[in-house]
């Protein structure tokens, strides 16, 4: 048991980005949003504590701020271009951006992938959970049709904000969550 808790303590990193992602995602459940009092601390945070805990990383401060920074980037850029054409909240891509500032590249983009799993199968939950998957089978047709024909960021955020207000929308907080723990867990990273 006290080898498990001292491997515990020496992961505690990881242990505050999953707290960060649950408490983000509860609240992107319950408002549909992740505030930035939340996410902007934890980025500033994440890119201090890999500046000035070398030690940690195995790197000089330089290395551990560029290290931290891809990560931001990356997080950031994994839902990115969801966000630009409307398909959700830029408070998902500030949580993406600050679990890369503390965990970097590799770790940010398998939790996105696991995630994006995750989302999927619980949107085909939801959807079927409804009873009119016929409606949505023929809405993500079509909006995939405007994906490819309008072609302009722009446009296809003022469309999908139309259309918000009708459609039954996930907090993608949530499967980002479970993705980033999964993928830790399974990584053995909490343990």
């Amino acid at each position: 048991m006290s080898e498990i808790l001292a491997t515990m303590a020496g992961n505690w990193v990881y242990w505050v980005v999953a707290i960060f992602a649950v408490v983000a995602a509860y609240i992107d459940g319950k408002e549909l949003r992740v505030p930035n009092k939340l996410t902007f601390p934890m980025i500033v945070a994440g890119w201090i504590f890999c500046t000035c805990c070398t030690g940690w990383l195995g790197q000089t401060w330089y290395e551990g701020l560029m290290w931290s920074l891809a990560g931001t980037i990356v997080g950031g850029l994994t839902l990115l271009p969801f966000y630009a054409i409307g398909g959700m909240g830029a408070g998902d891509v500030k949580m993406m951006a600050a679990i890369g500032a503390w965990v970097g590249v590799t770790i940010v983009f398998y939790s996105f992938c696991v995630g994006a799993v995750v989302g999927g199968i619980i949107a085909v939950g939801m959807i079927l959970c409804s009873g009119q998957a016929k409606k949505h089978y023929n809405q993500f047709f079509f909006i995939l049709n405007e994906i490819t024909t309008v072609r302009n960021p722009e446009a296809l955020f003022d469309i999908a904000s139309d259309r918000k207000s009708s459609m039954r929308l996930l907090p993608y907080g949530i499967p980002m969550a479970i993705g980033t723990v999964m993928y830790m867990a399974w990584e053995r990273m909490l343990v």
